[in-house]
């Protein structure tokens, strides 16, 4: 080559780099050096992609394409076989979730394994089997109790379904000549039966009733009070409508005679009995002996029954007829027992329920956010059931499975893509006390703790075909109300309701008659470990009965053998519409969190529910802790401080730069860690697990709850106690701390660098 040929072709590559690198930065003068003269903190050079607000068009979408008929398919396949935690079935489920997961598109799935105490009756040897007998005065066995529920559908005719038992049970073969009978077995019941009878339960077997209180406080004030043992039946005046044979199972969705609920009696906060905060790993330090000498495991047997074996129970029984409100459903008359009505005979209880470390799975499917991949919205259901849970919790199993493939498709379509993480959760062991769910929240709260917007439960999908009902903290009340609007209310030939919002609105209003009344949190499902251990708002979802009309503790085939797909198919949802109401209304609300350019949080909502919480102590309360020197006008003080600042937020909220991402990052950190303001590190007085000042369960029943409970507890028959002077300490430390909480986190919501006041 020539070298004028040379010089040519050096100049032509010159001109062609020169031209490259001029286009180059033109483009980034174009794109990121123009700014506006009058947005005086405009951030140059950011996509608009970061501050682009949700598409308007996915939420129809997604709701439109959840499907009725794919949940009923799902539901029947889930409910196949029993899935009782820590067996192969219950590992199944998670693979073949996990499997599901993959196939409709998301991102990525994970299965976590945790070690830990588990609870099983005896399946093997009759002989040893859980049962109750009572004897003659010769010791002739004049009855007995069944092992197993009979057969009244063939889809359950299955051979591994576990016989009735009381998960964490004590065993033991123990024997009374009495039989005393203790209504709801609540604190009450036995302070009514000490005060106004000469009945003495020490070293009696008593027979409690389910509902009203959790089965391990029943279980556990019998045992503090000297009983034996405690037998727990399902009576049909709260399970069975008092038992129309109409309408009982087979036939109708109420609780057959036979029927029996299976549950947990294990009274540790929650999570893993042998863990208690800290997370179930190999290298966990584990209490000795199987947690033998944990007071929160019982230390006398426990057994459920049907009412049809209850009912013989009674009819056995001597003493005076009980109050009226202590009656329940059976044709039989109610007393108050004593030694058995015939001379000499006694009853039994042959108990031998084994503690057992076991492996269970939690499993967890994940999309990746666009933009802001490290914040999470959770969704989540427990996978476990105790026999075949059509109701609790495969509903919830099913409708999650839809709201996946339907969110999955989307993204391998690449028509959508959240801006923040969704994490669908598959929770394991959750029915022996929550422990899936906690013993995860215990290893990841660091991550947990910063990174949430919001941890929302589908535990049961549906309950009836009534209404939508809500358990959340406040900051998920307005998101809920939005997109309740959004779907058209299932029982279309009511047409007083156009929405699933309105007929909520009608079936439960709240006192004023303002918006639809949320129920209360309790520790009855996954949401727990989030609200209680890390501050996570939560909320949890399900369609429901008329709870106006029909006063159920719950529905009716709760925990039985007989909560089968035929129980869901042909009674409870046909058509399976308000499965999918539920599901539009969680897809809804988790779409809209993960999508929002700004969260759709309320933060004035906690106010009126803080001031409602006072003024309940108030009325209950008042005049006694004023007597005390507690002056309940310095909490309303505090939370006026918090209400104001509350409300200068959400203005200040209206204002912000929508096109400057870290103002929004900013906004958006402050409306979600307002939540973890109100963790106490050191927990409530006596339960340091109990770490929410605002929301935790009663202490003497963990199916309630109350707001500000510490306190609440710490008054109960206060004046009535051994130790008052030490009790009233307690409540005044406690006090303050309350009052330390609301300010701190008041000063969350304020200006971040005008935190403090002037």
């Amino acid at each position: 080559m020539s070298p004028r040929s040379q010089n040519r072709r050096k100049f032509l590559l010159l001109a062609v780099v020169a031209a490259i690198v001029g286009l180059v930065i033109g483009l980034l003068i174009g794109r990121f050096g123009i700014r506006s003269d009058n947005d005086e903190y405009r951030i140059t050079g950011i996509s608009e992609t970061f501050v682009q607000d949700a598409d308007p068009y996915i939420s129809a979408e997604i709701m439109d394409n959840i499907n009725s008929e794919n949940i009923r398919q799902y539901l029947r396949e889930l409910t196949e076989h029993p899935h009782l935690a820590g067996t192969d079935a219950d590992y199944k489920q998670a693979k073949d979730l996990q499997e599901f997961w993959r196939s409709v598109g998301l991102d990525e799935t994970f299965i976590t394994p945790y070690d830990v105490l588990l609870s099983y009756p005896e399946t093997k040897d009759e002989s040893k089997m859980n049962r109750i007998f009572v004897y003659d005065s010769a010791g002739q066995v004049v009855w007995k109790s069944a092992l197993y529920e009979p057969i009244l559908d063939p889809s359950e005719n299955k051979s591994n379904v576990v016989p009735p038992f009381n998960a964490y049970s004590a065993s033991g073969d123990v024997s009374s000549t009495d039989l005393v009978y203790v209504n709801y077995g609540r604190v009450e019941d036995f302070r009514w039966l000490a005060q106004n009878t000469d009945i003495n339960i020490t070293g009696k077997i008593v027979l409690a009733r389910y509902g009203k209180n959790f089965r391990g406080d029943k279980a556990y004030q019998a045992e503090i009070l000297g009983a034996k043992g405690i037998i727990l039946y399902s009576d049909p005046e709260d399970y069975a409508n008092n038992g129309e044979a109409t309408q009982v199972y087979p036939h109708g969705w109420f609780l057959p005679e036979s029927g029996t609920q299976r549950g947990t009696i294990f009274r540790g906060y929650i999570g893993d009995p042998l863990t208690p905060g800290y997370p179930a790993t190999e290298t966990a330090y584990r209490l000795k002996g199987n947690g033998t000498n944990s007071v929160a495991l019982p230390k006398i047997p426990c057994h459920p029954i049907g009412y049809g074996a209850a009912k013989i129970l009674l009819s056995y029984m001597s003493g005076d007829q009980v109050p009226a409100s202590w009656r329940g459903g059976l044709n039989i008359t109610y007393r108050f027992g004593g030694p058995l009505k015939q001379s000499g005979w006694k009853i039994r209880m042959r108990i031998s329920t084994k503690n057992t470390r076991k492996k269970m799975y939690n499993v967890f499917g994940v999309i990746r956010g666009s933009i802001e991949p490290d914040r999470y919205v959770l969704l989540g259901n427990h996978l476990d059931a105790w026999v075949f849970g059509a109701i609790d919790p495969s509903s919830g199993t099913a409708v999650m499975k839809e709201v996946s493939r339907v969110m999955g498709n989307l993204v391998q379509k690449k028509k959508w893509r959240p801006r923040r993480t969704i994490i669908f959760c598959g929770w394991g062991a959750e029915e022996f006390k929550l422990i899936g769910s906690t013993e995860w929240v215990e290893q990841y709260i660091k991550n947990l703790g910063s990174r949430s917007v919001a941890y929302l439960n589908l535990d049961i999908a549906s309950e009836g075909n009534y209404s939508m009902r809500l358990r959340a903290t406040p900051l998920m009340r307005s998101v809920t109300y939005a997109a309740a609007k959004k779907v058209p209310n299932p029982e279309e030939t009511d047409t007083r309701f156009k929405t699933v919002y309105d007929k909520w609105m009608y079936a439960f209003p709240n006192a004023d008659k303002s918006r639809p009344r949320d129920f209360r949190l309790g520790l009855l499902s996954d949401y727990a470990s989030f609200i209680q251990r890390a501050g996570i708002p939560v909320a949890d979802f399900r369609y429901t009965y008329n709870r106006n009309e029909l006063k159920l503790p719950s529905y009716p085939l709760y925990h039985s053998k007989y909560e089968t797909f035929k129980a869901v198919d042909e009674f409870m949802d046909r058509g399976f519409k308000c499965h999918r109401a539920s599901g539009q209304v969680w897809a809804e609300v988790a779409r809209n969190l993960a999508d929002s350019l700004i969260i759709p949080f309320q933060v004035e909502d906690y106010a009126k529910t803080l001031k409602d919480g006072v003024d309940n102590l108030e009325n209950e309360f008042g005049l006694l802790m004023k007597k005390n020197g507690i002056e309940l006008e310095l909490l309303y003080k505090a939370i006026s401080v918090f209400a104001a600042d509350a409300a200068d937020f959400q203005e200040r909220a209206k204002h912000v730069d929508k096109k400057n991402p870290f103002a929004i990052r900013s906004l958006n950190d402050q409306l979600t860690l307002m939540e973890r303001a109100f963790i106490d590190p050191e927990g409530l007085p006596g339960r340091p697990l109990a770490r929410n000042i605002v929301f935790a369960d009663s202490s003497t029943n963990a199916y309630a709850d109350a707001i500000f409970p510490g306190l609440i507890d710490g008054m109960f028959e206060i004046e009535e106690s051994a130790d008052e002077e030490r009790r009233w300490e307690i409540v005044k430390k406690h006090f303050s701390v309350v009052i330390h909480t609301i300010d701190s986190a008041a000063s969350t919501l304020r200006d971040v660098s005008a935190f403090m006041p002037l």
